[in-house]
C-alpha cells in the first residue's frame, strides 16, 4: 500500500524544517517575504501557500523541494531530515 502521509499524519516532510528555517533568518522573514524570494526562483507561490507547506496540509514536489534548498541555502536531505 502507498503511502502519502507522514507518521504524524501530515502532507510533507519538510514544513516544519521550512518554518524554523524561515524564522531563523536574519533579517525575519515572513511567509509573504519567503513566498516572494520563492516567486523569484520560477515558484507559484503565495504566502498562503507557504503557510500550507509550515503547517503540513500540503504536498511539496522535488522541483519545489529543491527551489526551497536553493532559498534557504541547505540541502534537500536537510529540509527532509529529522533534525
Amino acid at each position: 500500500m502507498y503511502k502519502t502521509k507522514a507518521r504524524d499524519g501530515k502532507l510533507n516532510l519538510c514544513g516544519t524544517k521550512v518554518a524554523k528555517l524561515r524564522l531563523a533568518m536574519v533579517p525575519k522573514c515572513s511567509q509573504k517575504s519567503l513566498a516572494d524570494k520563492l516567486q523569484l526562483q520560477g515558484l507559484d507561490f503565495s504566502k498562503n501557500t507557504v503557510q500550507c507547506i509550515e503547517s503540513g496540509n500540503r504536498f511539496v514536489t522535488d522541483i519545489e523541494l529543491k527551489a526551497i534548498a536553493q532559498v534557504f541555502g541547505v540541502t534537500t536531505d536537510a529540509l527532509l531530515s529529522d533534525q
